[in-house]
């Protein structure tokens, strides 16, 4: 099926437009904007939308089964916004949320003495900072993710690194995020240089490039894809996909970050995922924060 999808792409446009000579960040706005009509004009009525958009999908389903008229910050939740049997199944888990102690063991991470006196807080002393990475660092030259930049703060204080994807990162960046949530902020992803413009661009063509034994890209599954039922899930929209790590995910058992996912993701497309800490992995990211700039950040969450 996500094969078939691929033949049905509509949403090309966004690919490798040419860089503006404007601001920094000219060119990434018009793909967020573009981002944006896609999505609205796509769940606007599914039904109605069926030949363009949902070729797949079956009457019944699309009739009964999607939510409609769907706006931009309505797909912060992910598929959730427009699956309604999934939305009630998330509403449920939500009311009593299997990371609320990860939170609570995440504050202490945040304040725990290293060896030499110091913290997380010394490195992090606001914690609500989540929208605000992953970030060009003009000093180095390269995109920093949140969960490199801990690492950074473990290893300048002589402690041991983190595991990149779950454990005790996850359960920081659980409270990070939660503080970012309860301070009311947005994703504000910043493209301050040509250098920052480039590393967003190359994010970009990782996302949109088709690699692997099936020949699949990110936007296959989560542009083009986004609303079609794999298996017994229908796939989540670009959009707002990162406001809401790290996530428990019921098929882990467990917390996990954003790095995690993404790597199951592209390992399930047949490809081989970048490190969690190198310059691909930082720059995809890169580019996917941006694409959610404005939206609330809404971690931890639950997903299955």
């Amino acid at each position: 099926m996500l094969t078939r999808l691929l033949k049905a792409s509509v949403f090309t446009s966004l690919a490798f437009f040419s860089l503006n000579a404007g601001g920094f960040d000219a060119q990434a706005q018009k793909d967020k904007k573009e981002l944006v009509k896609y999505f609205e004009a796509k769940f606007q009525n599914p039904y109605e939308n069926k030949n363009r958009f949902f070729p797949y999908s079956t009457d019944e389903e699309l009739k009964d089964g999607y939510a409609k008229g769907l706006k931009h910050m309505d797909f912060g939740i992910g598929s959730y916004s427009y699956a309604k049997d999934a939305k009630q199944q998330y509403e449920a888990i939500k009311e009593f949320p299997p990371y609320e102690d990860k939170i609570e063991e995440g504050e202490e991470l945040y304040t725990k003495k290293f060896a030499n006196g110091k913290s997380l807080k010394t490195c992090f002393p606001n914690p609500a900072i989540v929208g605000e990475y992953p970030y060009f660092d003009t000093k180095t030259q390269e995109v920093i993710s949140l969960t490199t930049a801990i690492n950074k703060c473990l290893e300048a204080n002589n402690e041991k690194k983190w595991n990149t994807k779950k454990g005790q990162m996850a359960k920081f960046q659980a409270f990070l995020a939660y503080s970012t949530a309860e301070a009311e902020k947005n994703m504000d992803i910043k493209i301050p240089t040509k250098k920052a413009q480039e590393a967003y661009e190359r994010g970009k063509e990782y996302y949109y490039t088709q690699r692997g034994y099936l020949k699949l890209s990110c936007a296959t599954c989560h542009i083009q894809g986004a609303g079609q039922r794999v298996r017994n899930e229908k796939l989540s929209p670009l959009l707002g996909q990162i406001t809401h790590f790290p996530v428990y995910r019921l098929k882990w058992g467990s917390l996990g970050t954003l790095e995690r996912r993404m790597s199951g993701c592209i390992k399930d497309q047949g490809q081989v995922p970048p490190k969690d800490d190198s310059k691909k992995m930082h720059e995809l990211l890169y580019f996917m924060a941006y694409m959610s700039n404005g939206m609330p950040i809404d971690g931890p969450d639950v997903r299955k």
